[in-house]
C-alpha cells in the first residue's frame, strides 16, 4: 500500500526545488471492482488499480500543472521539473493562489471495503428482476463497480486532508424490443455505499425501465406548438447543470458574458425553485470533503426561493473578480421539492412533452438552446398519449426557470443528486 502522505510531501518539495514559491497536490489511489453485464450475461470481472499524482506550481506567480500515474521518485522528479517549466512559459497573474490552512484529520466516507459475494448476488438479482418486471428489456451494457479511493491533498500553504471513501455505482444502458420493433437506447445509474435494498428499486432505475418499454411505437409530431416540457429528475440535471455553466461559472463571470453577472440578491427564477451544492447531504454518497483550491467544503445556496445568492467560483475567479467564491466545487446539487404529486402536475398540462432525454449543443452566450427530446411523451388535455419518436425542442434555460409551472413532491436520489421533476412553460415543440 502506497503511503501517500509521504509521495505528496516529496512532491511539494520537488517543485520547491523548482522554483515553485507556493505548490499544491494530491495523489490518488484507487482500486476498483468490476462485474460487466453484456447482452444480459455476464461477460467480465476484473480488478483494477490505478494510481493518479497531479501537481501544480506558482512561480513568479505564473501557474503551471502537471498530471502523471506513478509515484516512484524519478517520475516525480521529472514531473516536477515540467511541471515549473510550464509555469515559466506563462503570463504572470497575482489571483492565482491556494487555500491558507492546516492540516485536517483523516476522514473515512462510504464503503470502503467491498463486500464482492453480496455485491455479485445483487447484481445477478438485478438481472434477473429485469427479466421478470420488464421482459421486453434488452440490457445492452451493464457495468457495476465497487471504488475504494485514497486521497492526499496537500499544499505548501499549511493545508493537508487525507481522505478515504468507498462506493458502489451500477451503470445501465439499454432498449427495448418486440419482434421488429425496438425503441431508443437509455443510460440510468446510481451510486451507494450500501447493498441493503435491491438495484431496480434504487433511484430512477425501475420507472426508467418501465418508460423505455413504452417506447417501442413512437409516433412522429405532425406541426409546431408552444407549450409545457416536463423534465424529470433523469433529464431536468441538464438543464440545470446548462444554467450554472452559462451563467454562473467561472468562465462566463470572468470575461462578463453571464446575463447573471450583476444579479447577486435578486431574483432570477420562480420564487418556488431552490438549487442549492451540498455535499454534506445525507442522501448523497461520498460527498466532498474540501475543495479544489483546498479549502473545506461547504454546503450554499445557488438559488433560494427564487434569488441569486452564490456563484460557482474558484478562487482564482473569485480573486479577479472581488466576488465569493463558492464554498464547495462539488456537483452535489440538491432541488428543493414542491408540493404538487407528478401526476397531478401531469394532469394540469393541456399540451406538452415529457423530456426523458435532451440532445443538443450547449446554449448560446444568452441561454438560448435548441436540441432533440428523445425518449419522450406526449402529453394532451393531461393525459399521455403516446410515446414521440425524436422532436425537436427550443426556448431559452434562463426564461425556463422564470416559468416554472410545477415542482413535483417526489424527488429522485441518484447518490450524486436528489432532484424532483419540474414543468416549464413556454418551451417550444417542433414536429414534422
Amino acid at each position: 500500500m502506497h503511503n501517500l502522505n509521504e509521495i505528496a510531501a516529496k512532491t511539494l518539495a520537488a517543485l520547491k526545488e523548482n522554483g515553485a514559491e507556493k505548490a499544491a497536490c494530491t495523489a490518488r489511489f484507487t482500486e476498483t471492482h468490476e462485474f460487466n453485464v453484456d447482452g444480459g450475461e455476464f461477460s467480465l470481472f476484473r480488478t483494477l488499480f490505478d494510481n493518479n499524482l497531479s501537481m501544480t506550481a506558482i512561480c513568479e506567480k505564473k501557474k503551471g500543472s502537471v498530471g502523471i500515474n506513478r509515484f516512484d521518485d524519478e517520475a516525480i522528479a521529472k514531473a516536477a521539473s515540467d511541471c515549473a517549466a510550464i509555469a515559466a512559459s506563462g503570463a504572470p497573474d497575482e489571483a492565482w493562489d491556494f487555500a491558507d490552512g492546516t492540516a485536517h484529520a483523516p476522514t473515512t466516507d462510504g464503503c470502503p471495503e467491498a463486500d464482492l459475494d453480496r455485491f455479485f448476488d445483487r447484481t445477478r438479482e438485478l438481472m434477473d428482476d429485469i427479466k421478470q418486471r420488464h421482459p421486453k428489456i434488452l440490457m445492452e451494457q451493464m457495468i457495476v463497480t465497487h471504488k475504494n479511493i485514497h486521497c492526499v491533498y496537500m499544499n505548501s500553504k499549511g493545508v493537508s486532508f487525507d481522505t478515504t471513501e468507498g462506493y458502489y455505482a451500477i451503470d445501465l444502458m439499454f432498449s427495448a424490443h418486440e419482434g421488429d420493433k425496438a425503441s431508443s437506447f437509455f443510460g440510468t445509474g446510481v451510486i451507494t455505499d450500501s447493498l441493503d435494498t435491491r438495484f431496480i428499486d434504487l433511484g430512477s432505475i425501475e420507472t426508467d425501465l418501465a418508460d423505455v418499454e413504452k417506447q417501442l411505437d413512437p409516433v412522429p409530431l405532425t406541426g409546431k406548438f408552444t407549450g409545457t416540457a416536463l423534465f424529470p429528475a433523469g433529464s431536468l440535471g441538464s438543464i440545470l447543470y446548462s444554467v450554472v455553466g452559462n451563467f454562473a461559472s467561472d468562465m462566463t463571470i470572468l470575461d462578463g458574458t453571464s446575463p447573471w453577472k450583476d444579479k447577486l440578491g435578486t431574483a432570477v427564477a420562480d420564487p418556488r425553485l431552490t438549487v442549492s451544492l451540498n455535499p454534506s447531504d445525507s442522501r448523497v454518497v461520498c460527498g466532498d470533503r474540501y475543495t479544489a483550491d483546498g479549502f473545506v467544503a461547504e454546503d450554499y445556496d445557488l438559488i433560494k426561493d427564487g434569488v441569486l445568492q452564490s456563484f460557482m467560483l474558484s478562487l482564482y475567479v473569485s480573486n479577479k473578480t472581488g466576488i465569493a467564491r463558492a464554498k464547495n466545487s462539488s456537483g452535489s446539487m440538491i432541488v428543493k421539492p414542491g408540493d404538487t404529486a407528478l401526476a397531478d402536475i401531469i394532469a394540469g398540462i393541456e399540451r406538452g412533452i415529457i423530456v426523458g432525454r435532451f440532445s443538443g449543443g450547449d446554449p448560446g452566450t444568452g441561454g438560448d438552446f435548441s436540441g432533440v427530446a428523445k425518449n419522450s411523451f406526449l402529453i394532451e388535455n393531461g393525459k399521455i398519449t403516446c410515446a414521440l419518436s425524436e422532436t425537436m425542442i427550443s426556448g431559452n434555460i434562463g426564461d425556463l426557470l422564470k416559468n416554472i409551472r410545477a415542482i413535483s413532491k417526489e424527488t429522485v436520489a441518484d447518490g450524486s443528486t436528489v432532484l424532483p421533476a419540474i414543468a416549464f412553460d413556454g418551451v417550444t415543440v417542433s414536429g414534422q
